[in-house]
């Protein structure tokens, strides 16, 4: 799909939009008094529409405060430190979250209810383009949140909320504005947003600019276990060649051993690649009436980054898989080389470098009573064009991805008056993804996809129950091979059990989802896993048997959540070394076996002390996961992440707000095959924040230090953890300005 057409699409559905609200609205000309505006806000749907009332499943927002602390560079890194959820990250700039041991395309990232529509789920190095630091709230559904957003999503959802389309007339105008720096990697970013409007019209306004050069890391790059594995590895490679009694030829290849890692000991307490610049915007606009609202919104991203420990200098194949070679035409590699000798100047040779940007055109429309039993209707439609490419070090331009898609859903919510709600709801997309160059692994495909949901509340005087059906249909049409189709369905059935100091969720269900283009159709060498991937296009709709139970637990100065859950997979779709070696890779394949996941989530927050205005309350957290494939031999799923337990203290006084913590990760040793294992380490954080009034504004100044204890940090689930630790100790202080 052409550009011309995406926007051609998005202004046909945005004038749709505008006309049906147009049509709902009774008086467009008095929807600036107030009764209009608190009667418009009721329209406004959240990641869970149920979620007023509890859910029966465990859930996360994040927001205010808490979110200030929390966010960074990647929405991964942004909630990857919730209990149950980390941060499959590729270096600082790229992150996506696994929720309860699953990621990758078990978990759907949305940007206010609609697919990120990017090419992160294609491979590890590809960042999202959610940036967190627009983000007015993020909420997390931890579990099988099929039913509303698709087959996906069988591991659980993060919503981003931005508020990009106005729901409501801002009278007076609002904004905030963060300019925010630290020491490490010499990091800045600044974000302006404004919302505004009047007269039954309403506008937003947003921007972000942020960069940032190679990072500090406490030690080596390359972690120890990787060292002793090359090590190891070349002793036995020269006692093939060589054999016993040859001390000389033993002597000079230590020799060159040594010079190697000599270069290699180079990358010491600064990480290449780790460098990142962005920058992006957005414009939206609505016209608000006294029973609804409509609008559109243009987003823009450019992202520049680096990938730490990925280098294609190493490949020596200058053809990709089906010996086609490279596509570009020879203007752009030349324009793509100078670029890349100014880059290396400024970050060092040897780096390879991302180049991504994304337009992306959202509308969005809400209906109060539209008829029937029905309270509300929400019509929401995305329209994405995103492309990045992989500049070598040396050679120009190696692979362009692109995705051209478009994402729309409908929900009608229902309120019969004796305690019954519902939303029922369909979902459809497009999706069309090409890669061209060395490293196109998959070939091109388009995948559509629609499917018919229903969720439902009955609220009884002690507990509710919820329920809820989808069925979908999923279909890949790729260049290369035939074409696939898949019939999902899914089903829950939940308690909310209302005690007296406390609420208990208990959730069981099944859900399905349809493997991925990448599953299906992979076919060639993928460097930023070190590998050859090869899918396989004879796979099996992936099921799940799911259940969990979430208490929370309220009292006078305490408060704690807990969560238990237990998946049982059929056919789970899985990553695996079959052993051998293609293009100098190891090969990983594709495969399908039964499986089982099982784990904990705790936290926990109690008041110790009173400080006058204030208090000081201590706080704990645990989240642990254990799973297995049924398979003979070595049953460890790849990159599973440890357990991880945490204590801090959270003081406030008049305008003075802070917090220490402490959070240990435990070793992970249970690795699947050819995967090594990784060293406990600790994160010690504090974040202080002071208040005042800067007129009609309040200023807010904060100081957050991360790693404190300058610790070697290694994320087990990330694909280059051996190769690409956390930063260092960073320091960093901002000024927010809200109004």
């Amino acid at each position: 799909m052409q550009i011309g057409s995406l926007y051609s699409c998005a202004c046909t559905a945005a004038g749709a939009l505008l006309l049906a609200a147009a049509a709902a609205a009774e008086t467009v000309d008095q929807a600036a008094d107030s009764d209009a505006a608190e009667r418009v806000e009721e329209v406004v749907v959240v990641a869970h529409p149920l979620s007023g009332e509890g859910l029966s499943e465990a859930a996360a927002v994040l927001s205010g405060e808490e979110l200030v602390r929390e966010t960074a560079t990647s929405i991964g890194a942004t909630v990857g430190r919730q209990p149950g959820i980390h941060n499959a990250d590729y270096g600082a700039a790229v992150g996506r979250p696994v929720i309860h041991g699953l990621g990758g395309p078990r978990v759907r990232l949305m940007e206010d209810r609609i697919d990120a529509m990017d090419a992160s789920v294609v491979s590890a190095d590809h960042a999202v383009t959610i940036e967190p630091f627009l983000a007015d709230q993020v909420e997390v559904l931890k579990g099988p949140s099929t039913l509303l957003y698709g087959s996906g999503a069988i591991g659980g959802v993060v919503d981003v909320h931005t508020g990009r389309v106005p729901h409501r007339v801002q009278e007076a105008i609002a904004g905030r504005f963060t300019l925010l720096g630290n020491d490490n990697g010499n990091g800045r970013a600044g974000a302006l947003r404004l919302d505004g409007g009047g007269g039954g019209f309403a506008w937003h306004l947003d921007g972000f600019d942020r960069s940032a050069s190679d990072y500090d890391i406490p030690g080596f790059a390359e972690s120890q276990a990787a060292r002793a594995a090359e090590a190891h590895e070349d002793h036995e490679e020269h006692e093939d060649e060589h054999g016993e009694g040859h001390d000389e030829d033993h002597d000079d290849h230590d020799e060159d051993h040594d010079g190697d890692h000599e270069e290699e000991a180079e990358a010491y307490g600064r990480l290449p690649g780790s460098y990142a610049d962005g920058r992006g915007g957005a414009v939206g606009f609505s016209i608000v009436g006294e029973r609804g609202f409509a609008g559109i919104s243009a987003s823009r991203l450019d992202y520049e980054y680096g990938l730490p420990g990925h280098s294609h200098a190493h490949h020596d194949e200058e053809e990709d898989h089906d010996g086609e070679g490279h596509h570009e035409d020879e203007h752009e590699a030349e324009e793509h080389d100078d670029h890349d000798e100014e880059h290396g100047e400024e970050h060092g040779e040897g780096t390879v470098t991302i180049e991504m940007e994304q337009t992306r055109v959202d509308a969005e429309a809400g209906v109060k009573a539209p008829f029937g039993p029905f309270t509300s209707l929400n019509a929401r439609f995305g329209v994405n064009d995103y492309a990045h490419v992989e500049v070598e070090p040396e050679s120009g331009v190696g692979t362009r991805f692109a995705v051209d898609s478009y994402e729309g859903r409908v929900e009608l919510v229902q309120d019969d008056g004796v305690g019954v709600d519902g939303v029922l709801g369909a979902q459809f997309g497009r999706r069309d993804f090409s890669a061209i160059g060395e490293e196109a692994f998959v070939p091109p495909v388009e995948t559509s996809n629609v499917g018919l949901f229903w969720v439902g509340e009955r609220v009884l005087p002690t507990f509710n129950v919820e329920a809820g059906l989808r069925v979908e249909r999923v279909a890949h049409a790729p260049s290369e091979h035939s074409d696939a189709s898949f019939t999902t369905i899914s089903g829950s059935l939940g308690i909310v059990a209302r005690l007296d100091d406390a609420t208990l969720g208990i959730n069981g269900g099944y859900s399905s989802r349809a493997p991925s283009a990448e599953e299906l159709y992979s076919d060639g060498p993928h460097l930023a896993t070190a590998s050859f991937e090869i899918g396989d296009p004879g796979l099996d709709v992936e099921a799940a048997w799911h259940a969990a139970a979430t208490v929370f637990w309220s009292g006078e100065r305490a408060e704690a959540t807990a969560t238990v859950y237990a998946t049982a997979f059929r056919d789970y779709i899985y990553q695996f070394a079959d052993g051998t070696e293609m293009d100098e890779l190891r090969v990983l394949r594709f495969g399908q076996a039964d499986a089982f996941f099982r784990g904990l989530d705790l936290a926990a927050r109690v008041e110790v002390a009173s400080l006058g205005d204030g208090a000081l309350a201590l706080t704990a957290q645990l989240d642990t996961v254990a799973a297995r494939i049924d398979v003979s031999g070595n049953d460890h799923v790849p990159r599973l992440p440890p357990t991880r337990y945490g204590v801090g203290l959270a003081a406030t006084h008049g305008r003075w707000q802070g917090s220490l913590d402490y959070l240990r990760v435990a070793e992970q040793s249970d690795t699947a095959d050819f995967e090594l294992p990784t060293d406990a380490y600790g994160d010690l954080r504090l974040h202080v924040t002071r208040d005042w009034d800067c007129g009609a504004a309040t200023c807010t100044a904060f100081f957050q230090g991360r790693n404190l204890r300058d610790e070697e940090q290694r994320n087990h689930a990330s694909f280059v953890k051996d190769a690409a630790p956390a930063p260092g100790r960073t320091l960093e202080i901002g000024i927010r300005v809200a109004f």
